[in-house]
């Protein structure tokens, strides 16, 4: 994205004139949702998590609220919307949902949806102590910038796999996190 003034209704603008083609996710097997929140500021930014350090996956690693669906999520937008109140303490009603981009098959065989959605400017973040070390703001128009995002091939599970990798301040965003935000990019630049 390269308009030096990008705002967060032209985002949107962006966003929804190019809708992603998006399945019908079938829940079946390991179904995730994630929440990619735009922040309506002047300058709109994107609200990133650290994951706790005690976790036992993805340690430590730079994440979008989100994790496994539960039985009573009715869709991917009801498990996202759930995860960030859990981790970040996102009210749902607070958030604009705008669609989903297609789902991600991560190596460990989950399946998983990010949903985007516009937070606004004005909330306060209280994130949860056993799942998330901290919470931080990258500005949009940086986030969406292509040239930004190196890929590499990696050895993984018997298959070869193109890995996404960014670096923000001194948050390394790489994985799945980094190929969301590649792919939101595409989206809009459209």
């Amino acid at each position: 994205m390269t308009d030096s003034n990008l705002t967060t209704n032209h985002f949107i603008s962006r966003f929804l004139l190019q809708p992603p083609v998006v399945q019908t996710p079938v829940y079946s097997g390991r179904q995730a949702a994630v929440l990619v929140p735009v922040v309506n500021r002047p300058c709109p930014s994107l609200l990133l998590t650290r994951r706790a350090a005690t976790l036992r996956k993805h340690p430590g690693q730079v994440a979008f609220p989100g994790g496994m669906r539960d039985r009573e999520d009715d869709s991917p937008i009801a498990t996202a919307l759930r995860e960030a109140q859990e981790e970040v303490a996102i009210p749902p009603d607070a958030v604009q949902v705008l669609g989903m981009l297609p789902a991600v098959t991560t190596s460990s065989g989950f399946q998983v949806t990010p949903v985007v959605g516009i937070l606004p400017g004005n909330l306060h973040w209280r994130p949860s102590d056993s799942e998330v070390e901290s919470v931080f703001e990258m500005p949009l128009q940086e986030a969406l910038t292509l040239t930004r995002y190196v890929s590499v091939n990696i050895w993984r599970a018997g298959l070869t796999q193109q890995v996404w990798l960014s670096w923000f301040e001194d948050y390394f965003i790489w994985g799945m996190t980094a190929g969301i935000i590649r792919q939101l990019s595409l989206q809009v630049a459209q």
